[in-house]
């Protein structure tokens, strides 16, 4: 049992992270062992306070300096989902489940679902190959793949069934399986009445058993079932807080301005609210 789960690779994330770590709290840290891309690819970063005309590269190893000199190590598991049970919350990472007594948001905004996607879900979608592929065994399925360190599960879910329609969503894929059939486009819209019939293309449709959509992070909507959603991102007040107690969400994902700076603050806020949330459960 952790006091507090942090889910985000990007400056929110690594700010609750580090602050979690000068406070000396019970804390888990959900990330990929990179700062998320959109650091890392800014050719120059201006605005950052006391680091004038940075790069992207740059103030990506700067924050993860900063993390590594505390001794803090993220562990790189995708959250798929977050399910309140109480006083606490079990968060879901394929086949293993973690708790923790408060949960900060910091998803980023890459993570907008397809049309129809929230309600499908569990009925022919699914955000873990190892969880559900062996269900499509032998069965035509979809795959969608926003990032290349997921082909491996590609390729595994290409292994158990009959034809695999590959969505990636990158550049430079490197995809093999035989029964694997690459398509450059992107879904609009997923349609079906009981379960997923159609994935539906500007040019068209494909039928399909099932859908895998693997992304860095999950849709917060479809993470967290009943956290309020405002215009695509997660309501929050001054202290981070959302309208789930228990639940802080930082960064990006709670609405514009889109940068490092606020991030990095908001990340600050959302983690000394939810040390003082922990407070009052004592």
């Amino acid at each position: 049992m952790y006091d507090i789960a942090i889910i985000g690779s990007g400056p929110a994330g690594i700010s609750a992270a580090i602050n979690a770590k000068i406070l000396d709290q019970n804390f888990i840290w959900f990330a990929s062992l990179n700062v998320s891309k959109k650091v890392g690819q800014a050719a120059l970063v201006k605005n950052y306070l006391g680091l004038p005309d940075i790069s992207g590269e740059q103030l990506s190893k700067a924050f993860l300096d900063h993390a590594e000199s505390l001794g803090i190590k993220p562990v790189d598991k995708v959250v798929n989902g977050v399910y309140s049970g109480g006083n606490c919350f079990t968060l879901l990472c394929g086949t293993e489940d973690f708790t923790a007594k408060t949960v900060i948001l910091c998803l980023g905004v890459d993570t907008a679902e397809i049309e129809g996607e929230e309600g499908l879900v569990g009925r022919g979608i699914s955000y873990c190959a190892t969880c559900d592929g062996f269900m499509y065994r032998g069965k035509n399925i979809a795959i969608l793949c926003t990032d290349k360190r997921f082909e491996h599960e590609i390729e595994f879910l290409c292994s158990v069934a009959n034809k695999a329609y590959v969505l990636p969503l990158y550049k430079g894929h490197e995809i093999k399986s035989d029964n694997a059939e690459i398509l450059v486009k992107s879904p609009i819209r997923l349609e079906g009445e009981k379960r997923l019939e159609k994935i539906v293309f500007k040019d068209g449709y494909l039928e399909v058993d099932g859908l895998f959509i693997l992304r860095s992070s999950v849709s917060p909507s479809i993470l967290l079932h009943g956290l309020e959603i405002k215009e695509g991102h997660i309501v929050v007040d001054r202290a981070m807080r959302t309208n789930i107690n228990g639940v802080f969400a930082a960064g990006d994902c709670t609405g514009r301005p889109y940068q490092y700076m606020k991030a990095a603050g908001e990340g600050n806020v959302a983690l000394h609210s939810a040390v003082e949330y922990l407070a009052q459960l004592k």
